[in-house]
């Protein structure tokens, strides 16, 4: 594990602690390149934690600080993202899947990380998941399935599930999501649990209401309860 500090953050603001953890990939096209961006000053950006596509870990900013990774956007009605979470880049450009022996890193990375500030498998979460149509990262290509089978995010517990009381965008804002478009939280949506799917908000099959509305049931808050 080596160190590369970047002089790219500051203080988490009000006291936060982290409660999420936010997957990037660098979009770059090889991993010096990527570290060299996060750590430039004039780039004005950063993530605590950059991982090779080899899998060396390499520490960029205290895990204690705000870094500069998330930009605009909220997870589960909370804006300020960069205060409330730990920031991981994967050296990816994107279109391509990531490679044995960086998401072996990326696990014993996570559980550590978990376990240091008592984060939850549901606070593991996409840069799109909270800037729908904004970000894309870490992309289709991204095995989050294999994450949650090894506790350190979720995934829903069937894929046909019960007809959901309320809609795809009720239970997608009880889950977590921002109350962006429709169109954008489906896509974000998709990206993380059906990368395969395409269509827009309004030919949203029974099978994505069902799936978001069970991450709601167990992970956020029920759409179908008064006040939710």
């Amino acid at each position: 594990m080596r160190a590369w500090p970047s002089p790219n953050f500051g203080e988490r603001r009000g006291g936060l602690r982290p409660s999420l953890v936010v997957l990037h990939y660098t979009a770059m096209a090889s991993c010096a390149e990527a570290r060299a961006r996060l750590c430039d000053p004039a780039a004005e950006v950063s993530a605590h934690w950059l991982i090779a596509e080899t899998g060396a870990s390499e520490a960029l900013v205290p895990e204690a600080a705000r870094a500069w990774h998330a930009g605009a956007g909220e997870w589960a009605g909370q804006g300020d993202v960069n205060s409330r979470s730990i920031g991981i880049e994967l050296a990816n450009r994107g279109d391509h899947p990531f490679p044995e022996p960086q998401m072996a890193a990326l696990e014993a990375l996570l559980s550590a990380v978990m376990a240091r500030w008592s984060i939850r498998p549901e606070g593991v979460i996409a840069h799109s998941d909270m800037a729908p149509g904004r970000k894309q990262d870490p992309g289709p290509h991204f095995d989050w399935r294999r994450l949650a089978r090894a506790g350190l995010s979720v995934w829903p517990s069937s894929a046909a599930p019960d007809r959901p009381a309320a809609g795809f965008a009720d239970h997608a804002r009880a889950f977590g999501y921002p109350g962006d478009s429709d169109e954008a939280v489906l896509r974000a949506f998709r990206l993380r649990f059906r990368p395969w799917m395409a269509g827009t908000a309004d030919v949203a099959d029974a099978t994505d209401a069902g799936l978001v509305a069970d991450l709601a049931r167990r992970f956020g808050i029920d759409a179908t309860r008064p006040n939710a």
